[in-house]
């Protein structure tokens, strides 16, 4: 293991929402709670945007022009890069038909128009637990690991540049494209058996670094991980 590294980094929110008034006064009150928020009045850009970076949370109208709250939260919920994000639906009524269809989606929480301030931070306060973990989890702790990683067409030996439980940043002589599916095997401690899964590349930085999104780790795989990377998490954030 290299160099330690801090990476103190605040929750990233998405709110999406093509009102614009509402959807900067939630960003607004967001990132007075302590939290990165971006704000997107576009749902097509949203769909974009949310299949290429990552969000620890994420706010969808659930009316918009196509594709709307509900079929975003389907698009997250099949996504490589957000599956596991909250989702919050902003929604000015309650009905349990659209509702139904929001937790059928993947919606876990629902935010009631008119948004205020108080009812926001509640909300806030509700999931805030949730969205830690979820933060925690895509944390990166930089450090520098051996890797091989092995596609259907080559095979390349690299070092990590950062790690986290949910992926890792690798450098290699040469990057293999975005979406392409891997499996790996990576030491996190010496003299012990390497990590082995599959996973799958979701960014590409230059010719020779490549982000690596973790697949299917299995329980024994998964445990090793945060026993290994949980006190150097807990340690930076």
């Amino acid at each position: 293991m290299g160099h330690l590294r801090k990476d103190n980094v605040p929750a990233r929110v998405l709110v999406v929402d093509d009102d614009a008034p509402t959807c900067e006064l939630i960003a607004e009150i967001l990132g007075s709670a302590g939290m990165q928020a971006a704000c997107l009045t576009d749902s097509t850009e949203a769909a974009s945007r949310l299949r290429t970076d990552k969000f620890h949370a994420i706010f969808l109208d659930v009316r918009m022009p196509p594709p709307d709250g509900i079929e975003l939260a389907r698009q997250i919920r099949a996504s490589a890069t957000n599956a596991s994000s909250v989702i919050v639906m902003i929604t000015g009524e309650e009905d349990r038909t659209v509702m139904a269809r929001a937790f059928q989606a993947g919606v876990e929480f629902f935010l009631f128009k008119p948004v205020d301030r108080s009812k926001l931070l509640r909300l806030i306060r509700a999931t805030g637990g949730t969205i830690e973990r979820e933060r925690r989890r895509f944390t990166r702790v930089r450090l520098r690991c051996s890797v091989s990683i092995n596609s259907p067409q080559a095979s390349l030996d690299g070092n990590t540049l950062d790690l986290s439980l949910g992926g890792m940043l690798v450098q290699a002589e040469r990057s293999f494209p975005l979406g392409t599916p891997v499996t790996f095997n990576l030491e996190i401690e010496r003299g012990l058996a390497a990590l082995h899964s599959t996973a799958r590349v979701v960014r590409v930085v230059g010719p020779d670094c490549m982000g690596i999104q973790f697949e299917n780790l299995g329980s024994k795989e998964c445990n090793r991980l945060q026993q290994f990377l949980l006190p150097l998490i807990l340690a930076v954030t």
